[in-house]
């Protein structure tokens, strides 16, 4: 049974007798793809009470092992994220638990980040991480990314969402409205450049 992703909605699946958070299943400016259960599982986060969460989803015309190829290296997310100035690997060698420090571009409401890479399945094609420190202002910030097949096989599918506090002075609203920004950027970014190469290999 697949989840059906409606547009510019956030869909929640609360899960009783949790009186420290609620778990929620969040998606916003989706597609008319659909996410099997088996994807959307990765995407239900506890969500504290001075918290928030959401995903996007964006189709790619190019199959899943290309558009993985970019989004499995953790120690190169500026190859996709703009907003990403530089990125420096300071402990491991890309599997579970390596940190990098992420340093952001002029004009952000952020300098740096210190990151620590949770998931990383290549057969399933999950990748996660979460922030652990910095100079910024998403504090508690984890964020989800999966890939699979669109419906009849026609490119990849992403879903990326992500779970964070909502900081002082700001209402969930707008810090969905501007973390949704980045990532949808992100996204479609990431979907230029992996139909670039899919075409790149093509021809070759």
């Amino acid at each position: 049974m697949a989840t059906d992703l409606q547009k510019s909605s956030l869909l929640l699946q609360r899960i009783p007798d949790t009186p420290a958070a609620a778990y929620k299943q969040p998606y916003r400016h989706a597609t008319a793809a659909q996410v099997p259960e088996h994807v959307a599982r990765y995407h239900t986060h506890a969500v504290g009470p001075e918290q928030t969460c959401s995903a996007t989803t964006q189709l790619i015309s190019a199959p899943v092992a290309t558009v993985w190829s970019v989004v499995r290296r953790f120690d190169n997310p500026q190859a996709y994220k703009h907003f990403v100035k530089s990125c420096h690997v300071v402990l491991g060698d890309g599997d579970v638990g390596t940190l990098r420090e992420v340093r952001v571009i002029t004009g952000m409401p952020a300098v740096s980040s210190t990151e620590r890479l949770e998931i990383l399945d290549d057969e399933r094609h999950v990748i996660s991480f979460r922030i652990v420190g910095g100079d910024h202002r998403l504090a508690n910030y984890r964020s989800v990314t999966t890939l699979h097949a669109a419906a009849g096989g026609a490119g990849t599918a992403v879903v990326e969402s992500y779970v964070v506090d909502v900081p002082p002075g700001n209402t969930e609203e707008e810090t969905c409205v501007f973390v949704d920004t980045i990532v949808r950027c992100n996204l479609q970014s990431l979907a230029q450049i992996a139909e670039n190469l899919c075409r790149r290999n093509s021809s070759s």
